[in-house]
């Protein structure tokens, strides 16, 4: 039986859809990951305070490695993949155990692998334009879609757009990029949201990004189709954690 739960523990704020039978090792695996983390900024607290792209060590974890991969990647700290880094192994231990259907959001970074289509809420805080969501189509493997944010939740960002959004298979990938969009968008003139989305659309392992910023949307690349979000699908909304 498919179930949704939400569960929280230090930064990081898990819903999970599953199968009721796979959501015990899905709050494992996050654990684990995150005294990985933990143990990291023990042993460097720079790994955990920089925003700059930071030099993995043959001794780290292999998510500490991922995570500085793709900091490289996208030009931004290691920190900034870390929610869909723990996203991402959660979901890799259960995809790896037979899982097909699973969505794991860790506060608007998402790793999700589905064997049906997926309609994901955004919530671009943005009255002027109406309520709308991708539909994310079945598809074999994991995928994700992650978040960004200037003016929504706690997250650190350089930018003003109220949510840039990038879509790959890796989560870790993916959150990094997130927020290397956020802080492209320097304002919302069509120019710095077309700029910032077309930039990170390229950046290697990417698939496409989307920038809401004001009455400019920017979306480059592969981006899956965007529509009007009826109550009834939403799968999950982009909200700040504390919501």
């Amino acid at each position: 039986m498919i179930k949704r739960v939400h569960f929280e523990v230090g930064e990081t704020a898990m819903t999970a859809v599953a199968g009721e039978e796979y959501l015990a090792d899905v709050k494992d695996e996050v654990f684990e990951e995150r005294e990985a983390i933990r143990a990291k900024i023990w042993e460097d607290p720079f790994f955990g305070m920089t925003y700059d792209p930071y030099d993995a060590s043959e001794k780290d974890a292999p998510l500490i490695r991922r995570m500085c991969d793709a900091s490289r990647i996208a030009g931004v700290g290691p920190m900034a993949s870390v929610a869909g880094a723990v996203a991402a192994c959660a979901l890799e231990r259960i995809y790896a155990e037979g899982c097909r259907y699973a969505i794991l959001d860790n506060g608007g970074d998402i790793a999700i692998c589905s064997d049906r289509d997926v309609v994901v809420g955004i919530n671009q805080n943005n009255p002027k334009l109406p309520a709308l969501a991708f539909r994310i189509p079945a598809r074999e493997g994991m995928f994700s879609v992650c978040s960004s944010s200037g003016r929504i939740g706690p997250s650190v960002s350089f930018g003003e757009s109220e949510i840039a959004v990038v879509f790959a298979d890796d989560p870790v990938l993916a959150d990094a990029c997130a927020t290397a969009a956020g802080n492209l968008t320097g304002d919302c003139s069509s120019e710095s949201v077309s700029f910032a989305a077309r930039s990170v659309s390229r950046m290697k392992g990417v698939d496409g990004c989307a920038i809401f910023c004001g009455d400019s949307v920017a979306l480059h690349g592969d981006v899956p189709e965007l529509v009007m979000a009826e109550g009834g699908e939403i799968t999950n909304r982009w909200l700040p954690p504390s919501a």
